[in-house]
Parts: C-alpha cells; structure tokens; sequence
C-alpha cells in the first residue's frame, strides 16, 4: 500500500492561516500569488473558504506589473495602521506582497519564497493598505539587489500607478493615495506588526 509523505493534509491547508509566514521573516517571506501579470480582472483568496474568487472585474485595462498576493498569518490591523499616520485603521486584510521575477511567471495559486526589499505606503479609503515589494528568493538576475532604491525607477513607477488607478471609476473621486515608497527596514517593520496583529486577533497557531 502506497503511503503519504509526511506531512500530510487531509484537506487543503488554507492560503492565510494554513501554510507559514516564510522561513526568515521579515527578510525572506513565503507568498501566496492570487494574481499574475496577465490577469485583467481582481482575483482573491476568499477568507471564509480560502479558495481564490472573483473578486471585480475591473473597469480600466491595467494589469499588474508583477505578481500580486498575500503573505501567510499576517494581518493589518492596530500595530500596521500605527506605522501610517494619516490613518487610525488599516484594512483588515492579510498583507499585500508584489512579487518581482526576471522569468515570466504566468500562474496563480502558487507559492514563492520571496526576498522583501521595500513597499509602498498605500491608503486606500481612509485605511493603511501596504504593499511589500519582493523578488523571487534566488532570482539569477535580482539575486544583488538588496534595497527597492536599486529596483529600476520605472518598475516602481509603474507599480505605483497600478494601485493608483486599479479601482479607478470614471466620474467618481480618487480614494486610493501613496505617500510613501519605502525600504526594506520600514518594510521588515510593517511585516513584524502585521505578524503581531496576527498573533493578537487569530492566535499563533493559526
């Protein structure tokens, strides 16, 4: 008789809770991918089922410029919104990570060991909503760079205007801004207080 490999799940572990944080947060960090570069619609994890849905079909025709997900047990909550201080609230969200890789990766639903070195500070409609930037951990072409600064101007840029207009509707006002692109030192701080926040609402467990 055939036998598991250990560990075995009966069930499919759930994106948020189920799978772990990374192996050396705040610098190197496990992410879930919901969206690839190719995807024109908002895809995320449902957090009831864990499975990933549609979240909006999108009205412009941005996409984004990386891969785009979720980093395990963390969640936005006191302790991230205190890092923002134009807000009192963050999203309640699992922290958003975009992903960078010098080969096209096409797929979601996939795990990716990641390498942070910065973020942006996004507020979207009065809540702290970061975005961690990472590469793929043992990228041949990124494997050198250590800070988002050393990132090309135009990748960030571009990143930058994806959040800006994602949920842009014609003749309705702007509620997405970024005050800030950040390093891998404030990025490790918002990883450690999205972590806390975690810990404080779902247990260390999970």
């Amino acid at each position: 008789m055939a036998s598991f490999p250990q560990p075995f799940y009966q069930w499919r572990p759930h994106p948020w809770h189920g799978l772990e944080t990374g192996p050396q947060p705040p610098e190197i960090v496990t992410a879930y991918i919901e969206i690839s570069p190719r995807d024109v619609v908002k895809y995320e994890v449902d957090k009831q089922t864990g499975y990933t849905v549609l979240d909006r079909l999108q009205s412009g025709s941005s996409s984004p410029p990386t891969l785009y997900g979720l980093i395990p047990r963390t969640y936005c909550a006191d302790r991230v919104a205190a890092l923002s201080p134009e807000v009192q609230v963050a999203d309640g969200d699992p922290l958003d990570i975009c992903v960078i890789s010098e080969r096209p990766i096409d797929r979601a639903e996939i795990l990716i060991t990641s390498r942070v070195l910065g973020g942006l500070r996004m507020i979207d409609g009065g809540e702290a909503d970061d975005k961690i930037i990472a590469v793929v951990h043992g990228d041949p072409v990124w494997d050198g760079v250590d800070q988002l600064s050393e990132v090309p101007r135009s990748m960030v840029q571009r990143l930058t205007h994806y959040f800006l207009t994602y949920k842009s509707h014609p003749g309705k006002p702007q509620e997405v801004t970024v005050p800030e692109v950040y390093g891998r030192e404030h990025a490790g701080a918002v990883i450690e207080a999205s972590i806390a926040d975690y810990r404080e609402a779902f247990g260390s467990g999970g």
